[in-house]
């Protein structure tokens, strides 16, 4: 909001500097982001009358005249038609300096001498008007610096107005934050109807269809009216809020709604066919021409200003190239309406109009202000343009829009929430200030009722807010908060979560984060099928867009698109995890399934380039990484399954993972068909955990400490031939769960298929055996291995192979 202070001068004496206005605008919640001073720039011009005007001897179209500056007399040539003896114009003398760095000089044009130049609104660059020379006022006084006379230069200051302070996109709704804060009295303007005898409601009428996107409309005509330029005051105090002046009518229109923060609209009445005004919804893609002359196709539920037969307006946001106000009308039908604040501002970002009535009507106007904005308008209307106002005003408001009343305020929940001591006179001069209307309901209690201007004022908090802001954010002593110091609550999984977090960001993963919304697709390019869980999406209302319109299911697909964007960029090398959550829809709970996750992903060489060997990730890459967490969290008894079920990973080349027959995720190469779907090309590895299982089993995990003995181990081997179904963790899984007390550990030490091996695989492990308290002979360490040994053949149907 560009705020001319010469413009806020006219509803509030200021006394302050610009600098100390902006500084307490600031600390009262209206931040001010740029003071700006304007400055005409010309030099040497002054007000002058023509006394006389002569055709020029040697050239058509030139004119010889004579103008005076109220002390001398000067001949200048002038090419201008619209100028005649008696005009008040800007004279730029001998000397002068107009816009564009140009001197003025003595010259003689076509044999005549010329002293001087008569200046247009375009060459002094205080309009957009070049058609002819400026007509100025005739009773400005002659010889004074124009700039002067037209009192052209100002302050303006540029507010940054909170979305909910809709009242501060108004002049005089600044004016009365200023005198609230400097304990002035705003000036309101005043205003004056002089109304013809001829009804409004004889040839012109209103009807809305519907009401609950247009809760009011009013309106007033004008006839006789006569289109021609805006005075120069009103032109400057336009030009320095930001918009350019048009013309006497829509100039008004402009100025009141940034006078009082009530859009307005001018139609030229006689297109609006059989007098009528029909407020109603558009229909999906309905066809609009706005006054921009762009062709629209409205979506539906659009507010549509019409006429007895076809679309004029978009009401609140812009009106037809059908109905404006050209050069020749003569009758306006001047429109004051209040639109529901959602409805324009949905409309609005569909159709991609942010207009100054839009931005209004999508905060909230006055309701109540609506009527004082139209008769204001009307009256500048006549004023300026010499038409007749006729008589009464159309106001349809079928469902009068409900305002705060008597919000309860409390003196003691005020100091509470600012934490400082402020006296109740002071709390109720400072809500007075702003048109508030207090009742005393009890000792240190009051009923309050905002004005209807402020829409955002409905609780008591927001009356707190108010108070304190008014009296000084400043004012308030700086003290530490009173709070309780208590021991931080230890949150299992959060732990569990930065202890796999630092394990693979030490093993040179780096984490990521991704949204949690995905496009509804990904179910079909992970080939989930159709009774997978994971198809259960939750639909957000307002998404960002269709590619991220539902919560992912699955962390995979992130990870995938991640992957594909690096590679897209040259970055084929990869280790990235990413923990959080996705959401299951449960058709029979009210909220989605959450589940905390972690997943990962691999692709690329195995180290980087200058020590790389030529090798890279594979199936085994990824499972090593699974196994150093597991270790790390003293999970032991996890197992992999081969047989994974999963449809977007390699039915060769992945694995289940489980922990007591319960899956909790699962790992492996991404299926070649998924990978022609992202189109990436290198291969991929990837895994996803269930966390909230992972935690559970961790906290369920009883560590037992044993002395590490000082005596040597003794090693056996043995060569187990057993099917190729047969998994080597089984096999030592049985051998651990005969629970011998001198074995110490078991490993895989070959693994053969070949010459010699018919049928199945021969598996090698190593028995490591140890005593507490000695070391172990032969004797001891043969008969407990031969006992393992002979167990694990009986119970596994595996053969020796000798």
């Amino acid at each position: 909001m560009l705020v001319s202070l010469k413009w806020l001068k006219d509803y509030v004496d200021i006394g302050l500097t610009p600098e100390e206005l902006a500084h307490r605008l600031t600390m009262s919640g209206l931040e001010v982001e740029e003071i700006k001073t304007i400055h005409p720039q010309f030099s040497g011009v002054v007000v002058a009358r023509i006394l006389s005007v002569k055709p020029h001897p040697s050239a058509d179209r030139l004119s010889l005249c004579s103008v005076s500056d109220g002390i001398e007399n000067y001949p200048v040539v002038c090419g201008a038609k619209n100028i005649s003896a008696g005009d008040i114009v800007p004279l730029a003398k001998v000397g002068a300096v107009i816009p564009g760095g140009y001197t003025i000089k003595s010259s003689l044009l076509r044999g005549e001498k010329s002293d001087g130049m008569l200046c247009s609104e375009k060459e002094l660059e205080i309009g957009d008007d070049e058609s002819g020379i400026m007509q100025l006022p005739k009773d400005l006084q002659l010889g004074l610096p124009l700039e002067k006379a037209l009192n052209i230069e100002d302050t303006v200051l540029d507010v940054n107005v909170t979305p909910n302070r809709s009242d501060c996109l108004s002049m005089t709704g600044i004016a009365r934050e200023v005198a609230a804060i400097t304990g002035k009295k705003i000036k309101l303007p005043t205003i004056k109807i002089k109304e013809s005898s001829e009804d409004i409601n004889s040839i012109a009428s209103v009807k809305i269809i519907d009401d609950d996107l247009c809760p009011r409309y009013t309106a007033r005509m004008i006839k006789d009216v006569k289109i021609g330029p805006s005075p120069v005051w009103m032109k400057t105090r336009l030009e320095a809020a930001g918009l350019r002046a048009i013309n006497n009518i829509v100039d008004v229109t402009n100025f009141v709604m940034l006078e009082m923060g009530q859009p307005l609209h001018a139609f030229d009445f006689r297109f609006l066919e059989k007098g009528k005004i029909v407020v109603r919804k558009s229909t999906e893609n309905e066809e609009f021409i706005s006054l921009d002359g762009k062709a629209r196709n409205l979506p539906a539920d659009t507010v549509l200003i019409c006429d007895g037969v076809k679309p004029v307006a978009i009401g609140g946001i812009m009106g037809g190239l059908n109905s404006e106000v050209k050069e020749d009308t003569q009758v306006v039908l001047l429109e004051s309406a209040y639109f529901n604040p959602s409805s324009i501002r949905r409309s609005s970002r569909k159709l991609g109009m942010s207009t100054d009535a839009a931005f209004r009507f999508e905060r909230g106007i006055d309701p109540e202000g609506v009527i004082k904005a139209l008769n204001r308008a009307a009256q500048l209307i006549a004023e300026f343009s010499g038409g007749n106002i006729y008589k009464n005003y159309i106001d349809v408001y079928p469902n009068k829009i409900s305002s705060a009343k008597d919000i309860p305020l409390r003196i003691d929940r005020i100091r509470r929430i600012i934490g400082t001591e402020i006296k109740a006179k002071d709390v109720t001069r400072i809500l007075r200030s702003i048109d508030m209307v207090l009742k005393q309901k009890g000792k240190g209690s009051y009923l309050v009722t905002p004005p209807t201007c402020r829409v955002d004022i409905s609780r008591e908090i927001d009356l707190i807010e108010e108070v304190i802001r008014l009296y000084g954010y400043d004012k308030v002593p700086v003290t530490l908060p009173a709070v309780d110091v208590n021991e931080m609550e230890f949150i299992p999984r959060l732990d569990m979560e930065e202890r796999i977090r630092q394990l693979l960001t030490g093993s040179g993963y780096t984490e990521i984060v991704n949204y949690s919304f995905q496009t509804p697709q990904s179910a079909d390019i992970l080939c989930l099928p159709e009774n997978d869980e994971r198809r259960q999406t939750v639909k957000i209302k307002n998404p960002l867009g269709e590619d991220l319109s539902v919560m992912r299911t699955t962390m995979i697909y992130g990870l995938l698109e991640t992957a594909k964007k690096n590679a897209n960029n040259g970055s084929f090398d990869l280790k990235l995890f990413e923990i959080g959550r996705v959401f299951i829809n449960s058709s029979d709970a009210e909220l989605p399934e959450e589940k905390n996750m972690i997943a990962g992903l691999l692709t690329g060489e195995l180290t980087d380039e200058f020590w790389s060997s030529g090798k890279t990730v594979d199936f085994y890459t990824i499972k090593g990484s699974l196994e150093n967490i597991f270790f790390d969290l003293k999970i032991s008894d996890c197992r992999y399954i081969a047989s994974s079920t999963e449809p977007f990973l390699h039915p060769g080349k992945s694995c289940g993972i489980y922990l007591s027959d319960k899956k909790i995720g699962f790992f492996g190469e991404v299926h070649p068909d998924v990978m022609e779907r992202i189109d990436i090309k290198n291969n991929l590895y990837i895994f996803e955990i269930n966390l909230d299982i992972l935690v559970n089993a961790h906290l369920e995990r009883k560590i037992s400490y044993r002395e590490i003995s000082k005596f040597p181990a003794v090693t056996r081997d043995a060569a187990f031939v057993i099917p190729d179904t047969m998994e080597a963790g089984q096999m030592i899984n049985i051998v651990l769960n005969q629970k011998e007390d001198l074995l110490e550990n078991v490993v895989i030490f070959d693994v053969y298929k070949g010459k010699g091996i018919t049928e199945g695989k021969s598996l090698g492990l190593r028995f490591s055996y140890r005593a507490p308290d000695r070391t172990l002979t032969d004797l001891e360490t043969n008969a407990v291995h031969d006992r393992i040994v002979r167990n694990t053949v009986n119970l596994t149907g595996a053969k020796i192979r000798t």
